[in-house]
């Protein structure tokens, strides 16, 4: 399995968690990383590098809502479909897609929840727009090639529970461990095409998990409650966005 964009922070958690159950291949544009540098927009070297490669797991790219439209059309958007194109030619048989959350965004902004990965995109972002574009990418090159794709809609992975401070933050919190056991769920279940919310367990969460549970059996075993050493604090509909988001 070759990963791509593993020398940033969910790429290391899935390189040292994943390391006992597939052989791994990492890969990052930085060449200071120490890993096999690839850039996701080299159509040959991407190709070469995924040569015999059964899965990819896609996460380089530019990760912040606030990038700017360059950035994501140039990383986001041309590097995914550079991603899945390089795939089908070298014969991979399943890309796992890092989308995110930012895609219904503004189902979150209005506070319209709940949010399933079946209702219509709402970017809240230049970054969600590239992510939903990531997505079609992924469907098109599934139903045209026959590419087994999962994208999976990360809500915010960390492990540091503590720099969570908008409650909508909480709500999305994804553990390390949460983090592992979705993209291993990605990785094995089968299914050949699919798109999922990845959140732990938190009791305010927004997004519903039950076609990551029922398709992938994905069974969070975190939550940002817990992790916090804090009592479970619902509030019905959930609390008012900040009229900031996403810019928090």
């Amino acid at each position: 399995m070759l990963l791509t964009g593993a020398a940033g922070d969910v790429g290391r958690t899935l390189a040292e968690g994943l390391a006992a159950h597939v052989d791994l291949v990492l890969t990052d544009a930085d060449p200071e990383s120490g890993l096999d540098v690839l850039d996701v927009r080299d159509l040959d070297a991407c190709t070469q590098a995924f040569d015999g490669v059964d899965t990819v797991v896609h996460l380089a790219g530019a990760a912040s809502p606030q990038s700017d439209w360059d950035s994501v059309l140039d990383l986001n958007i041309v590097g995914t479909r550079t991603v899945l194109e390089a795939a089908v030619r070298a014969g991979v048989r399943r890309v796992v897609l890092a989308s995110s959350n930012h895609v219904t965004g503004m189902y979150d902004k209005e506070g319209s929840w709940p949010v399933y990965a079946s209702m219509p995109p709402r970017p809240d972002s230049l970054y969600g727009v590239s992510k939903a574009v990531a997505e079609t990418l992924g469907r098109y090159y599934h139903d045209a090639h026959g590419l087994e794709v999962v994208a999976l809609r990360i809500g915010w992975s960390t492990g540091d529970y503590g720099a969570a401070q908008e409650e909508l933050l909480r709500a999305m919190w994804l553990s390390e461990r949460d983090t592992v056991e979705v993209f291993r769920c990605a990785i094995e279940a089968p299914v050949s095409f699919g798109i999922y919310y990845a959140t732990s367990d938190n009791p305010n969460r927004r997004w519903d998990l039950t076609g990551a549970t029922v398709d992938l059996g994905y069974r969070p075993q975190d939550s940002w409650q817990a992790a916090a050493g804090e009592e479970e604090d619902v509030v019905p509909g959930g609390e008012p966005t900040s009229p900031r988001w996403p810019d928090v």
